[in-house]
């Protein structure tokens, strides 16, 4: 993934696109900080400060989840949806997260609410992007069901939050993230971050446990083909 040879260079950057493809996947594949990365690059011969790092993730990442986005298949009809609590700031926000019975990230929204109105607007992006799943499930909030009578009535609607464990464990690896960040700054860099975060978790991180040795390396040998794919499409 990381060739020090290459010559393709990006408009305006001394660097060539694998060692900025290489940056941004080592962060958002593990649970590394700036500096770890910066760290990493330097024992491979690349002395880059993490303030550099740091710009490149901001605006190669989201290049990188339009490309992964676009290149996977639909999602599944079976979708769930949850939300869990971020302090920002010292400000309560809610971050709505859905996922296809796949464990697929389908989107995210950071609301600073809670009610019907936020679950209308989370619902109204997640069914413009993939249209309507053949089943819903929530927990118990009763936002869901306010906002799915305006937006979808017709719409398999099941609330029961010991069937919506899956979206639930999602957020795993946002906590541990949001820990090693010193928590986000603000919606719009957590909506920055885990809009890329998710999506490199979709393809890097699959239910190793539900496949075979063999499945797991191929899936995982397509995933660095299709990151290396999106590398070489990197524009300034």
């Amino acid at each position: 993934m990381l060739n020090l040879d290459d010559l393709s260079r990006l408009k305006g950057h001394r660097f060539p696109r694998t060692v900025i493809g290489y940056a941004v996947w080592a962060y958002h594949r593990f649970a590394l900080s700036l500096r770890d990365v910066e760290d990493l690059l330097a024992e491979r011969g690349v002395v880059v400060s993490y303030e550099t790092i740091r710009v490149w993730i901001a605006k190669f990442g989201t290049q990188f989840a339009a490309k992964i986005r676009r290149d996977r298949p639909g999602p599944a009809d079976k979708w769930h949806l949850d939300e869990v609590v971020l302090k920002i700031n010292g400000v309560r926000h809610w971050l709505w997260r859905a996922i296809d019975a796949n464990g697929d990230v389908l989107d995210i929204l950071v609301q600073s609410r809670r009610d019907a109105r936020a679950a209308w607007r989370f619902m109204r992006k997640l069914f413009k992007r993939w249209g309507l799943p053949r089943v819903m499930v929530t927990d118990k909030l009763g936002s869901y069901a306010a906002a799915k009578a305006k937006i979808a009535p017709g719409l398999e609607h099941r609330q029961h939050k010991g069937i919506n464990n899956a979206v639930e464990a999602s957020h795993r690896h946002t906590r541990r993230r949001e820990k090693i960040m010193g928590r986000f700054k603000s919606p719009r860099q957590a909506r920055r971050f885990l809009s890329v975060h998710d999506q490199t978790a979709a393809i890097f991180r699959p239910r190793r446990h539900r496949l075979s040795a063999n499945s797991y390396r191929r899936s995982r040998r397509d995933a660095f083909d299709l990151w290396a794919d999106c590398t070489t499409e990197l524009s300034a």
